[in-house]
């Protein structure tokens, strides 16, 4: 009996009904648990309250999206009540991220992430580029909102990366691509340099990754001077399209 109860309760654990934004304690904090229960789920919430959000550190954020992503990848995501999400948020938001992705349809970052409504900002530019507009909404989103992690998020199999291999030219997409050429030209890699190569593909959209956080340290005083603080932290990651987990780096 006491093992059927034992799995009885991992099984609820399993099925995720509530939030990934975990109602986070002091003590939790003070553990680095961030809401894991006796069972290894999670502690859900309707929404990250401003509390909250203040309290955790930019690396457990980050530690609460990596988390987010075993869950999806592992198919354990969140059985969520969205209309739940909304009322909580719609008079007020606190998301603790920032997220610069690409606008693939097969990468939204809310869901590989495991994430619900207000848990994130994600800005959305065919490439994950990081131009005056996209700038300055993460500049809003950290100084103004309160984030602590810019996480910009590449994925495997990129057209937008393919389309600057191949010097794709096409109305103002020719503009957009242009600033995906400098990772081009320093990707290191042995082998054919072509579109037509995946693992050449995909180093270049991991160096755009790494180009893209070194331009908004170098372009955005404003989000340099929060890293520098230790206020924020600004990271890269990137998403496999084939087998659904996330590569994190600094």
């Amino acid at each position: 009996m006491k093992s059927k109860t034992i799995e009885s309760a991992s099984r609820e654990h399993s099925h995720l009904n509530r939030r990934t934004f975990l109602s986070v304690t002091s003590a939790a904090i003070g553990l680095g648990v961030l809401g894991e229960s006796l069972f290894g789920g999670l502690v859900y919430a309707d929404a990250l309250t401003k509390e909250q959000r203040d309290k955790m550190t930019p690396d457990e954020i980050l530690a609460t999206l990596k988390r987010g992503n075993e869950n999806f990848s592992k198919g354990l995501r969140t059985s969520r009540n969205y209309l739940s999400e909304q009322k909580a948020t719609a008079k007020g938001q606190y998301p603790s991220a920032v997220v610069l992705s690409c606008i693939d349809s097969r990468a939204p970052a809310e869901v590989i992430m495991d994430l619900g409504i207000g848990d994130i900002f994600n800005a959305r530019v065919a490439g994950n580029i990081a131009n005056d507009d996209i700038l300055g909404s993460l500049e809003f989103a950290c100084k103004v909102a309160g984030a602590k992690v810019v996480l910009v998020m590449g994925h495997t199999a990129c057209g937008a990366i393919k389309g600057a291999i191949d010097n794709v030219e096409l109305g103002n997409l020719t503009g957009l691509l242009a600033k995906i050429k400098p990772a081009v030209n320093a990707t290191t890699f042995k082998g054919e340099q072509s579109s037509k190569n995946a693992a050449f593909v995909d180093a270049v959209a991991q160096k755009n990754v790494e180009l893209t956080m070194g331009d908004i340290r170098k372009k955005s005083p404003v989000l340099a001077g929060l890293e520098a603080k230790n206020a924020i932290k600004i990271a890269g990651s990137m998403y496999n399209l084939e087998i659904a987990t996330m590569d994190f780096f600094a």
